[in-house]
């Protein structure tokens, strides 16, 4: 599934200031676009996610409507784990730039029995680069609330897209909820998904001048 990917318009200010108040060169003149995107897995269904870039250029948003595992009685097994891959083409006009990642927020909803668990993962990973750079966060038994984690990945980190050249990037996010010792009748879930069905995951994208 290829979604349609809407473009930055404007110009932006750098994300830490200008070079001349704080030695960081502000994004490229032209908007970013992102030229395609395609989602791939048990977790974002055809038509069940959305992708748009900030008018800042310094985030694009996924938005899941369909991303829940679960483990009950009335579960398969496959159902307790879940999976997205996102993959996009980043343009950036002129090619005098490059980027990086820097922090990923995941929002959602747990209900987890006691003596269950559920664990939230993210991987990175830039094309021709064989470094992937990983999170994973869990979340115990007898956590029934909203959740939030942030990935931050340093700016000196190897996943970063080489001058001059765009490149894809490989998001990888995966759900699991593991029924553990909890009651055979007991049924856990985790979503990336809001109370009112709008969670985003946002990514910062922060620029760095090539030589």
């Amino acid at each position: 599934m290829v979604l349609r990917a809407l473009a930055a318009t404007g110009v932006a200010t750098a994300l830490f200031g200008s070079a001349a108040s704080g030695g960081h060169p502000p994004p490229p003149p032209a908007p970013i676009t992102i030229d395609s995107v395609t989602a791939n897995g048990t977790g974002c269904p055809p038509g069940t996610a959305a992708v748009a870039i900030s008018p800042d250029q310094t985030t694009f948003t996924v938005t899941y409507s369909n991303y829940i595992a679960q483990a009950g009685p009335s579960s398969p097994p496959s159902a307790r784990q879940k999976d997205c891959q996102l993959n996009l083409l980043l343009h950036v006009p002129g090619r005098r730039s490059t980027y990086a990642i820097v922090t990923a927020t995941y929002r959602g909803f747990a209900s987890l029995a006691p003596g269950a668990s559920g664990t939230e993962r993210a991987s990175y990973h830039f094309q021709g680069d064989a470094h992937t750079t990983t999170f994973t966060h869990h979340f115990p038994g007898g956590f029934n609330n909203d959740w939030q984690t942030t990935d931050t990945v340093h700016i000196a980190a190897r996943n970063r897209a080489r001058c001059g050249e765009d490149r894809t990037l490989a998001i990888n996010t995966e759900l699991q909820v593991d029924p553990g010792t909890s009651s055979p009748s007991a049924t856990s879930f985790m979503e990336m998904d809001s109370t009112d069905g709008s969670i985003q995951t946002v990514y910062h994208l922060v620029w760095k001048k090539c030589q």
